[in-house]
């Protein structure tokens, strides 16, 4: 007999929320639009606040279908049509999944995509199951509501960082038309209610809109994540691709610096020069053979005869396969090429490398100095392969930002893996020269953790003793791989800088100090201090971001002190990309450099009038 009493209640539950007092409902209702607002407003709340929010938003939308206001009509005259067992039991689900959210966020934030994705996907199933009966403005609500919970959830699987833009902003739309519809349904079954002594038809007209109001809401609601899974898709297929050229041949040669595909190469290079994509042997960090990609160029009125050559490494592109600057649609500019138009008008070999991992199979040894030295080196060799062109036996190298990096680690490598490249100069420019000081300070850098997110990756996958989930915050981790999977030259970079600005008020995606452990000891290993015997320039923007004035001063202090020889220029109020713009005067310092090497004039050194 108690079983049975009991089993009465709880079927009888939902039609006893249902009829819940007007005032109820809107209460939630205020909640709902505030939670809703707050989210739209500050997607960019720290990872543990915006997990509260999403959790109290959860059981906000819980307790809405709960009150009968999004399935139901606003006339309660009218006996609810529509299946309450199944909205109650949804609505119970999303109360559960919020209170777990909030009791629980640290374990479930990196897998939050996907519990919203089920929610919402089951959400959107009950809901058009619901449109099946009731009156017809009922069933048409419920059909729109439907259809928004299923686009919401599949954006939510798509984009798997979605605590910042699908989970908080398309989450809060959701969480604020419902409290609106809320507040709207119950003013206008209390109001309604009162007017029923008047005249029928104010009556009538005053519950005919009451009904259609939630429709408007619903189309609302269906427009605008339509909207964004437009903007969605749009960032996604923008993404950058690499073709069949990138694909290593079945049989490849064991010796580094052989040119194994050549072909005419005419995106994003100017019309006074021609160009090649060439796909060549090089060896990874650990000595592995692999196969890299890369771009020739040369003035299209240039001579016969061998040609001056500059060995360019290139700066950030990203760390996925496919950001590869061969591949991207201006490669040059990508990279951060400075003095494109004179290297074309002094009629010089450029000689640009993608590194192992862009374009071709990875890891990209990103700020990891052996594999990017000799993909610059053996790009070298592999361009004196080439047919069309012919090549002077020197070679300068220039590099930018994570090029810089590359071109003092080619320096390093040049007599001992590649002599007969031969380097008679090293130009590095805004160099990442300190790995372990560039990525303590990384955290406290705007956007930052965009780039630590490279670091992580290629640290991880190229060397065991780097564990991934030792050194990421678990809260961090999906945001963590999924900006390392995005390149800065596409549009879908500005979800990796709303995740990165998101984590930098959690303070660091690192669990643990990054400097300590085996990151660090691997971090102070790809730190070039080993000699270089040729001549080397390095440039510095004095208003970098980025790479701190202070940091590489105390790098070129510390070569000065162990007897390396090199020019250091410093450009006030150059920031990281303005040193090498086009009106910085890095440009004629690094060109008249250039010249004197190739003059073989001799090398002046700033570190003797450092020294005085």
């Amino acid at each position: 007999m108690h079983a049975r009493g009991l089993r009465d209640r709880v079927r009888f539950l939902p039609g006893m929320i249902g009829r819940a007092p007007w005032w109820v409902a809107v209460v939630v209702g205020l909640a709902a639009v505030a939670l809703g607002a707050i989210l739209i407003v500050r997607p960019l709340s720290s990872l543990g606040t915006l997990g509260l929010f999403l959790g109290l938003s959860f059981i906000a939308s819980g307790l809405s279908d709960m009150l009968g206001v999004d399935l139901r009509a606003a006339d309660p005259s009218r006996a609810p049509r529509t299946n309450i067992r199944a909205v109650t039991a949804l609505a119970v689900g999303w109360i559960a999944a919020g209170v777990i959210l909030i009791v629980w966020q640290g374990l479930t934030i990196g897998a939050l995509g996907w519990v919203v994705a089920a929610l919402l996907m089951v959400s959107g199933l009950v809901r058009c199951f619901a449109a099946i009966r009731g009156t017809t403005d009922e069933r048409f609500a419920a059909l729109l509501f439907g259809l928004t919970d299923l686009i919401l959830g599949v954006l939510a699987v798509q984009w798997p960082d979605v605590t910042l833009l699908v989970v908080a902003v398309l989450f809060g739309i959701r969480t604020l038309v419902f409290g609106l519809a809320s507040i709207w349904a119950a003013l206008a079954r209390a109001f309604g209610h009162r007017a029923s002594t008047g005249s029928r038809p104010q009556t009538h007209a005053r519950a005919t809109f009451g009904r259609w109001s939630r429709s408007l809401a619903a189309i609302v609601a269906l427009v605008l994540a339509i909207g964004v899974g437009i903007v969605g898709g749009t960032l996604r297929s923008d993404s950058p691709t690499v073709d069949a050229f990138y694909a290593a041949p079945s049989t490849v040669p064991n010796q580094p610096g052989a040119l194994l595909k050549a072909e005419a190469f005419t995106q994003g290079i100017p019309e006074s020069a021609r160009a090649w994509r060439i796909l060549y042997t090089t060896t990874r960090t650990d000595g592995v053979p692999a196969v890299a990609s890369g771009i020739v160029m040369v003035a299209a009125d240039a001579p016969a005869g061998p040609r001056p050559v500059v060995a360019w490494a290139h700066g950030t592109t990203g760390y996925a396969t496919n950001c590869a600057p061969s591949a991207l649609a201006d490669p040059l500019v990508a990279g951060a090429l400075p003095a494109l138009d004179q290297i074309i008008a002094n009629q010089w070999i450029l000689v640009a490398t993608d590194y192992i991992g862009l374009g071709t199979e990875g890891p990209h040894p990103y700020l990891i100095g052996q594999g990017e030295g000799r993909s610059v080196l053996d790009a070298v060799r592999a361009a004196h392969q080439l047919d069309q062109i012919e090549m002077a036996d020197e070679t300068v190298v220039w590099g930018h930002s994570q090029g810089g990096h590359a071109a003092l680690w080619t320096g390093q490598l040049a007599e001992s893996y590649a002599p007969d490249v031969n380097v008679i100069g090293v130009a590095a420019l805004a160099p990442a020269s300190d790995a372990i000081t560039l990525t303590a300070n990384l955290p406290t850098i705007t956007g930052g953790s965009v780039f630590g997110s490279y670091v992580i990756e290629a640290y991880t996958e190229t060397y065991p003793d780097v564990d991934f989930n030792q050194y990421i915050t678990p809260t961090a981790r999906t945001l963590v791989r999924e900006m390392a999977s995005r390149c800065l030259s596409e549009p879908g970079l500005l979800v990796s800088v709303l995740s990165a600005l998101s984590i930098a008020k959690d303070r660091s995606i690192f669990a643990i100090d990054p400097t300590s452990g085996a990151f660090g000891e691997r971090l102070r290993e790809n730190t070039p201090t080993g000699p270089i015997s040729a001549p080397l320039f390095i440039g510095q923007g004095l208003a970098d971001p980025l790479i701190d004035p202070a940091m590489q001063q105390n790098y070129v202090d510390g070569l000065c002190a162990g007897g390396q020889a090199l020019e250091y220029r410093t450009y006030a109020g150059r920031g990281h990309m303005e040193v090498v713009a086009p009106d910085s005067p890095l440009i004629g310092d690094l060109l008249a450099w250039t010249q004197a090497r190739l003059e073989h004039e001799p090398a002046s050194s700033t570190c003797a009038a450092a020294a005085e």
